[in-house]
């Protein structure tokens, strides 16, 4: 399992989403990308669109505005 980083700081729906999918494409199951975000609706936008997807999500605000997005690549079946 490997871990990347996107930076979406400053970026506002639905960009971190596109960049997040777009790399997800390139990465094998079961790793993980971290997104960071300082825009709330990125969160939810991310977490809708897993959940159809079948993509693991986990939100951690690490800071007063400042999100970390977890998103875990299934695996395949």
């Amino acid at each position: 399992m490997s871990v990347r980083e996107l930076d979406c700081l400053c970026e506002i729906c639905p960009v971190p989403l596109i960049k997040a999918m777009k790399e997800l494409k390139t990465m094998e199951p079961g790793d993980v990308l971290i997104l960071h975000s300082d825009h709330s609706c990125v969160a939810i936008d991310v977490k809708k669109w897993a959940a159809k997807n079948k993509y693991s999500v986990e939100v951690v605000e690490v800071d007063d505005g400042e999100w970390e997005v977890y998103i875990q690549k299934p695996n395949e079946k």
